[in-house]
């Protein structure tokens, strides 16, 4: 079963703490995995950042939102119990609440008005009632947009560049993901162009303790199968047992099946993934904004 999101936990996580006790984050979290059963590829599932699995940042969200409408509050640090008011609302046996329900009780109201930037229009105020994402998620899911749209950006500007500008650029890239060493000594392992591309052997890493074979393509057509065997015999010629095929195009089905049928390592890098790891390493961008997100550190007020 999929992660609930947050909206859909109102309920659950205060059917948990019906019993009156003091019940921690973790044991919430434990309750309702078991509930939706949710798998370990689940609960391992985490956010973009990494920081926080996608269950505790629900639920911790989850937590707040009820705290603020007074259905459940805080014993100490991390550990709550259900209100009278709580228990009111599950005597009315609600399959679900959302926070459009929360807004009857006026100091979740007050404190989701003081939460608010400036003004908004109606649109905008239903949007974040609706909205069934925690505000990392929204964040997360906001910069993804972004980043498709740059990605989109780069491999359109890729394209329309000269064959050498392409060899240049996958040089650099292989660089700043570790290959090849410096940046003359790849430069040099890699530099015969053609075929709109190039091919070349490339270390694997600075001591040149195994090679790895290049093959790039600046195509718009879809690199099929006979690509990927041709590139294979030019692997086995080189006597290496890795290879990677870059292209700014993608790769067909079977040319993907049968790269994974391989016993060599071959890796296919299609223009998304292209665009995505240039961004990374940024490559051909920059950076305009940095939001940083902020947390309590609870080490601080362990001081006495």
């Amino acid at each position: 079963m999929a992660i609930p999101d947050f909206q859909s936990l109102f309920v659950p996580v205060l059917h948990s703490l019906e019993d009156g006790g003091d019940h921690s984050v973790r044991e919430t979290i434990e309750y309702v995995e078991k509930k939706f059963h949710l798998t370990e590829k689940d609960m391992s599932a985490t956010l973009k950042g990494g920081a926080q699995t996608v269950v505790y940042n629900r639920v911790t969200w989850t937590i707040s939102y009820l705290r603020h409408a007074l259905l459940l509050e805080n014993v100490k640090r991390g550990v709550f119990h259900i209100t009278d008011r709580g228990r009111k609302v599950l005597a009315d046996n609600p399959a679900r609440l959302s926070i459009k329900d929360l807004m009857q009780f006026p100091e979740f109201a007050a404190w989701l008005a003081s939460t608010k930037v400036g003004k908004r229009s109606a649109a905008a105020e239903s949007s974040l009632v609706d909205d069934t994402q925690t505000p990392e998620e929204l964040i997360e899911e906001n910069f993804n947009v972004l980043e498709r749209q740059l990605a989109d950006e780069l491999l359109n500007q890729v394209k329309s560049n000269s064959p050498g500008f392409f060899e240049r650029l996958v040089v650099e890239l292989l660089v700043k993901m570790g290959y090849g060493g410096s940046f003359e000594d790849a430069g040099r392992a890699i530099g015969r162009s053609g075929d709109e591309g190039i091919d070349g052997v490339i270390n694997e890493d600075r001591l040149g303790l195994d090679v790895i074979y290049i093959q790039a393509k600046r195509w718009e057509r879809s690199v099929g199968r006979p690509e990927i065997q041709s590139f294979v015999g030019a692997l086995a010629g080189q006597k290496a047992h890795k290879g990677v095929f870059i292209t700014t195009s993608d790769f067909s089905e079977s040319a993907r099946r049968y790269a994974k049928s391989l016993e060599n390592k071959v890796v296919l890098i299609d223009g998304s993934q292209l665009a995505h790891f240039m961004i990374e390493h940024d490559i051909g961008v920059s950076t305009v904004n940095t939001y940083r997100i902020k947390k309590i550190d609870s080490d601080y007020f362990e001081i006495s």
